[in-house]
């Protein structure tokens, strides 16, 4: 077992380039074929992915933009919102002042038309007081639309003065 043999070195050797040839044909090119076209995916797939890494990068800063417009708008509708409020509170207060003092110059204007029809009234009685007394005092029969017109006159001098 130990000798060395001549022959069976040779035939080791033309069956192992044999084997080596065939190999070469049949397996090599294959499997380098196959590991040249899994490398070249691999590569793809790497691209692919950094591309898409930057598409999702580039949309997050377009969701980014968009959310800070979206933002400002909000801002915006919300501050004519309040605008808008104060400027109806101010109408309608200024609506309500404006009837108030209408209704309040009304019942002036009313107060002031009773109290004249009122003035009235008490000198019509005043009047006629005063002339029944002073009939009753003369005793005697004077012209009622004459005493009325003197009683009339005599107080609005009073009133004048």
């Amino acid at each position: 077992m130990l000798e060395i043999n001549p022959g069976l070195i040779v035939w080791t050797i033309v069956t192992f380039v044999i084997v080596l040839v065939i190999l070469r044909a049949v397996a090599w090119k294959p499997l380098l074929g196959a590991l040249s076209g899994r490398e070249e995916k691999i590569r793809t797939s790497l691209q692919q992915t950094e591309e898409a890494q930057q598409k999702a990068q580039q949309l997050l800063e377009q969701n980014k933009q968009q959310l800070a417009v979206a933002e400002e708008q909000a801002q915006r509708i919300m501050k004519e919102g309040r605008e808008m409020g104060e400027k109806l509170k101010a109408e309608i207060v200024e609506r309500a002042n404006a009837t108030s003092r209408h209704m309040i110059m009304q019942a002036k204007n009313e107060i002031q038309q009773e109290k004249d029809a009122a003035l009235k009234e008490l000198r019509a009685e005043v009047a006629d007081l005063a002339i029944g007394a002073a009939g009753k005092i003369i005793d005697a029969n004077l012209d009622t639309p004459k005493q009325r017109k003197l009683v009339d006159s005599i107080i609005n001098q009073i009133q004048k003065s």
